[in-house]
């Protein structure tokens, strides 16, 4: 039950109203290379929507790469002042 509200809201865009599973293949000319292919998307799909995704770490700039940006700041505050008209 779990893994079906899983599957449910992950794959929400590829199933219909009734609840069915749409995929296609036409990569191929061949009907059964083409089934081959969807049964390889099914798998693939399955597998991505029971991945845990990874917790993302808040991380801050570097006190170097702070003060490399004030001082360019600066310097083009001042590269702007020598141009103003006195």
């Amino acid at each position: 039950p779990d893994e079906k509200e899983i599957i449910l809201k992950k794959l929400a865009t590829k199933l219909t109203t009734e609840g069915v599973l749409v995929l296609t293949a036409q990569e191929n000319r061949s009907q059964l290379d083409n089934k081959k292919a969807a049964i390889l998307k099914f798998e693939h799909l399955l597998t991505k929507a029971f991945e845990k995704k990874k917790a993302r770490k808040a991380t801050k700039p570097s006190k170097g790469a702070v003060q490399k940006r004030i001082n360019k700041k600066k310097q083009h505050s001042e590269k702007k002042q020598w141009r103003q008209k006195l």
